[in-house]
């Protein structure tokens, strides 16, 4: 028997899709019957009443969660959310419900006996929910009461090696795609660099220092599979110098029918023979594909690495040889200013676990200097580039002002010199100048 009705809620499990709602009520189930006999530390019904004040906001309309102020754990700034309901007479199960992140590893491996042990503490310690992953990456322990924090903590830390995520106003936690442990196209080892930053930067993940929020995010190749461009304040995709390389066996295979396009992705029915001008050859961005005869060329110089011949023809087509990653800066979501996009910073990086990365951390690091320095409170770098200008930050990182830079032409017809990029600067000498220029 439900502890309360839910008919709004019940209308979310009625379409063909699985639902939240389904795995709610089933956890609720779970931790009334607890045939596991476990030492729940919060309230046994807190899934139920979180049904409840679920179901009273979609009744009134309006969230009933107030503002959680700040509650974490001793020494840390970051790593908990805190929640707190407006109604804990009515719902006192989830009168603290507290969201807790942990960190992921990069490429987000797991054995199967440290989920089990996770999952262990968080059944005792919390609501038995969870969140695999958020959207910033990390496991996402949801709805715990306060003085489960440090509980939860000492036993992340000291039994499993764990640490908590980011949030706040700090680097919130480093996010990768499978990278080159797992997939062909990847032009670095983004498991390699996440893992690396991710301890490099503990302080500044775990003890906000910054105006805002600073995310990092790393793509294998521009396919984006973690959409780094569009969600992070930096953005690493791997990207290529040198020509795709083409297997001019394998293109009139594709053409012959002997190997499927897409990897087979869409084999479920019969779309046709595969038409190479059609599927591939038309649909390049930059019209920089062409078949000669029985051999298909690219003009790579005009070559944008959108990646769609490769994905249609992945045993035709690889990446180049001479691989490293383009940075990106600036995209957010439309919080104060509106969503931006990342632009591009530096074009092509080269990434070498040898030397810690020090080409990456330069970059990193001369950003984190200007943008604590310059920005405002709660202004993301993307906002502070928008206010600052673009040439700042080239000059606050030493990059060199480039072609690929420009996303659109200019609009304002002045050019401002600076004193240093004039030769002998603002000052003159008058009797000189009066040698040449009589009054």
């Amino acid at each position: 028997m439900a502890k309360h009705e839910t008919p709004l809620l019940d209308q979310l499990e009625s379409g063909p899709w699985p639902s939240f709602v389904s795995d709610m009520k089933l956890e609720a189930e779970v931790r009334a019957k607890n045939e596991a006999g476990i030492e729940f530390q919060i309230p046994v019904d807190a899934v139920d009443d979180l049904l409840g004040v679920l179901e009273l906001s979609y009744v009134h309309g309006r969230t009933h969660w107030k503002h959680g102020g700040i509650v974490g754990v001793f020494g840390y700034g970051g790593g908990v959310i805190g929640r707190y309901c407006d109604q804990p007479e009515m719902f006192p199960g989830v009168a603290h419900f507290h969201t807790v992140r942990v960190a992921q590893p990069a490429g987000k491996y797991y054995k199967a006996d440290y989920l089990r042990q996770l999952m262990d503490i968080w059944q005792m310690r919390g609501s038995g929910m969870t969140n695999m992953h958020g959207s910033t990456g990390d496991i996402v322990f949801i709805g715990t009461r306060t003085e489960q924090l440090e509980e939860i903590f000492y036993e992340l830390t000291h039994n499993l090696n764990t640490d908590l995520g980011g949030s706040g106003s700090n680097l919130r936690t480093p996010a990768d795609c499978i990278g080159s442990s797992r997939c062909e196209f990847a032009c670095y080892d983004t498991n390699g660099l996440c893992h690396f930053l991710t301890n490099l930067y503990q302080d500044e993940l775990h003890r906000p220092a910054f105006p805002y929020k600073f995310k990092f995010k790393f793509d294998g190749c521009p396919n984006g599979c973690v959409a780094s461009i569009a969600r992070s304040d930096m953005s690493f995709i791997g990207t290529w110098k040198d020509d795709i390389r083409i297997d001019q066996e394998a293109v009139q295979a594709y053409i012959g029918g002997e190997i499927a396009p897409n990897g087979g992705a869409f084999k479920g029915r019969d779309w046709g023979a595969f038409d190479i001008q059609k599927e591939v050859i038309d649909l390049c961005p930059t019209e920089c594909m062409w078949m000669e005869g029985k051999e298909l060329k690219i003009d790579n110089k005009e070559c944008n690495r959108c990646m769609h011949c490769i994905n249609a023809m992945p045993r035709a087509l690889r990446v180049g040889k001479d691989t490293g990653v383009s940075i990106l800066v600036g995209a957010k979501a439309p919080i104060l200013d509106g969503q931006q996009m990342g632009s591009l910073l530096a074009p092509f990086v080269e990434v070498n676990p040898e030397d810690d990365y020090a080409a990456v951390t330069e970059v990193i690091e001369s950003i984190w200097d200007w943008w604590m320095e310059e920005g405002k409170n709660r202004e993301r770098l993307g906002e502070l580039i928008r206010r600052a200008g673009f040439q700042k930050m080239l000059e606050v990182t030493g990059i060199k002002a480039d072609a690929r830079h420009v996303s659109e032409p200019r609009c304002n017809p002045y050019i401002f010199w600076k004193e240093d990029e004039v030769p002998g600067g603002w000052e003159r000498d008058v009797k000189e100048y009066r040698k040449h220029h009589k009054r």
